[in-house]
C-alpha cells in the first residue's frame, strides 16, 4: 500500500514541489496539503496521513507548535521537519517538540522520498548537517547520563558499526553502502539496536552513544 503524505508549507510552490515530486513514485499518496496550521487537528483528522510534512515558518501557528500539538495528538504519526532553517535553536526546539526527521529544502529533491520511507519504518531521517548540529547538541549539554559499559548492552560489532555510522550522521541507504550490506539489513540491525539500548527514536539512539560511551 503506498504511504499517506500530508503537507503543511504556507509556500504554494513548495507545496507544488513536493506534490509533482511524491506523485511520481506510487509509494506515496499526498491525501492533504495545507497552507498553516491553524486547524492542524482537524486537517490530520480527515486526510489520515501515515506521515506528516512540516514547515516551521507559517502563518498563526509555526511548525514547531505545531509538531507539538500534532504529537500529542496523533504521537502513532511520525513528523518530519523540512525547512530552509538550520540554526541550532530551531532544530533543538523542533525535535524537542517531537520531530521525528528534519530535513532541508535544499535536498528535498534527492533525499525526501527515502526520508519519508524511513520515517514509516521507524527511523529518524536528518541531513547530515543537522545531524552534526543535533551531535554538538548533545555533547555542549552540561547534562550527562550515569556512564555504563557498552558490553552490559550485548551489542554485536556489526551492530556498533551501525551504531557508529548512525552517530556520524549517515541514512540508511548510505550506512548499506559504507558497510556493504543490504538496506534490510541495516534496518534489522537499528531494529535491533534500538531494542537493546531500551529506546524509541534516533534522537534517543545518538544521546544514548555519546552519553554512555557506546560507541
Amino acid at each position: 500500500m503506498s504511504i499517506r503524505v500530508a503537507i503543511f508549507d504556507d509556500n504554494k510552490n513548495i507545496r507544488s514541489s513536493v506534490i509533482m515530486l511524491l506523485n511520481t513514485d506510487p509509494d506515496f499518496e499526498v491525501v492533504g496539503t495545507f497552507s498553516d496550521a491553524k486547524h492542524c487537528v482537524d486537517n490530520v483528522l480527515t486526510s489520515r496521513p501515515d506521515v506528516v510534512l512540516m514547515d516551521i515558518e507559517m502563518p498563526g501557528i509555526n511548525g514547531i507548535e505545531a509538531v507539538r500539538i500534532l504529537t500529542r495528538e496523533f504521537p502513532h504519526v511520525p513528523i518530519l521537519i523540512q525547512t530552509v532553517f538550520e540554526d541550532d535553536e530551531r532544530v533543538f526546539d523542533s525535535i524537542c517538540a517531537g520531530a521525528a526527521g528534519y530535513l532541508l529544502k535544499n535536498q528535498l529533491n534527492s533525499s525526501l522520498t527515502e526520508a519519508i520511507k524511513e520515517l514509516k519504518t521507524g527511523g529518524s531521517p536528518m541531513s547530515p548537517s543537522i545531524a552534526r548540529k543535533v551531535l554538538q547538541l548533545l555533547q555542549s549539554s552540561g547534562e550527562r547520563s550515569r556512564r555504563r559499559p557498552s558490553e552490559e548492552y550485548n551489542l554485536t560489532p556489526r551492530e556498533k558499526e551501525v551504531l557508529s555510522a548512525i552517530v556520524n550522521g549517515l541514512s540508511y541507504k548510505m550506512i548499506a553502502y559504507e558497510l556493504n550490506i543490504s538496506y534490510e539489513t541495516v534496518r534489522s540491525h537499528i531494529k535491533k539496536i534500538y531494542e537493546k539500548l531500551h529506546v524509541a527514536s534516533l534522537t534517543e539512539v545518538v544521546a544514548k552513544a555519546i552519553n554512555q560511551n557506546i560507541v
